[in-house]
């Protein structure tokens, strides 16, 4: 009878702690990938991992502040660098945590001259939030809700036009944000890259998601990692979808050059693969 007594007592402690882990495994699950990049943006390792960037001030900016209407009543802003004539063609570039600063602008001028005959408009996720602190990038970044994210990915797809013929591109937060604008713009998106984004890991959505996958990432990276990378390309393969991974000796955000790890060399070879595949995919 003392025996049976433990036993109970023994599986009753193992149920109690079994249940509540069950639990965050569940919801950890049901997090949609915003939610995703939020909790581990809110891991102090995480944020010690993002040093500040370096300071820069673009000079003589090439574009323009744009402001678009979205379907929560509250107008959104973007950084557009037009084509000298008009066109059809469009690549929506997403900001890393530090939010829309004037790296992102000089990297939306340079994808313009490089793509020729396509516009470029980097979209401003946190509504004129900039930061070059970790712990306050990590608070804006947790702070964005999911409806204003989808409210400002819609918006940008209706100011587009429904002609618009569109690829993304966005680096760490941005690179999953730019999976889901991908995954919004349904057959008008005709090329997505995504530099060490969080992946959309859900078949069900995956299978809206009309365009081939660029994904570049780095091997180095600790959240992002191997494992991350290559479970999403399996559900990506599963779901039926184009996906090309380029894996690079480096470490997370290798190729923001205001990052102090910068590494020129995959930064170099990455951005011609990204511009050679939306030339090829936009036509």
């Amino acid at each position: 009878m003392k025996h049976f007594k433990l036993i109970l007592l023994f599986s009753s402690v193992i149920l109690a702690y079994a249940f509540p882990l069950q639990a965050q495994r569940n919801s950890c699950c049901a997090l949609s990938t915003n939610q995703q990049f939020a909790s581990m943006a809110a891991d102090n390792s995480f944020i010690k991992d993002h040093e500040s960037p370096l300071p820069f001030s673009l000079d003589k900016p090439k574009g323009s502040m744009i402001e678009f209407k979205t379907n929560d009543g509250h107008p959104a802003h973007a950084y557009e660098v037009k084509t000298l004539k008009p066109s059809n063609k469009f690549v929506i570039m997403i900001h890393e945590w530090w939010g829309l600063n004037d790296y992102i602008k000089q990297e939306a001028e340079k994808l313009q001259a490089a793509l020729g005959d396509v516009n470029v408009i980097a979209l401003d996720m946190f509504d004129g939030k900039v930061t070059s602190d970790p712990a306050e990038a990590s608070k804006q970044t947790q702070g964005l809700s999911e409806e204003r994210s989808k409210a400002i990915i819609s918006g940008i797809i209706s100011y587009a036009g429904p002609k618009a013929k569109i690829a993304t591109i966005g680096w760490c937060f941005g690179g999953g944000i730019s999976l889901q604008t991908a995954i919004s713009a349904e057959k008008q998106c005709l090329a997505c890259v995504m530099y060490y984004g969080m992946p959309e890991n859900d078949l069900s959505k995956l299978k809206k998601l009309q365009a081939p996958v660029l994904g570049i990432f780095g091997t180095q990276d600790k959240y992002i990692n191997p494992e991350v990378v290559s479970k999403f390309e399996a559900n990506m393969k599963s779901a039926g979808k184009n996906i090309q991974i380029k894996n690079y000796d480096a470490v997370h955000a290798f190729a923001n050059p205001s990052n102090p790890h910068h590494d020129p060399k995959a930064t170099a070879d990455a951005y011609a693969l990204a511009v050679a595949f939306i030339k090829n995919k936009l036509g």
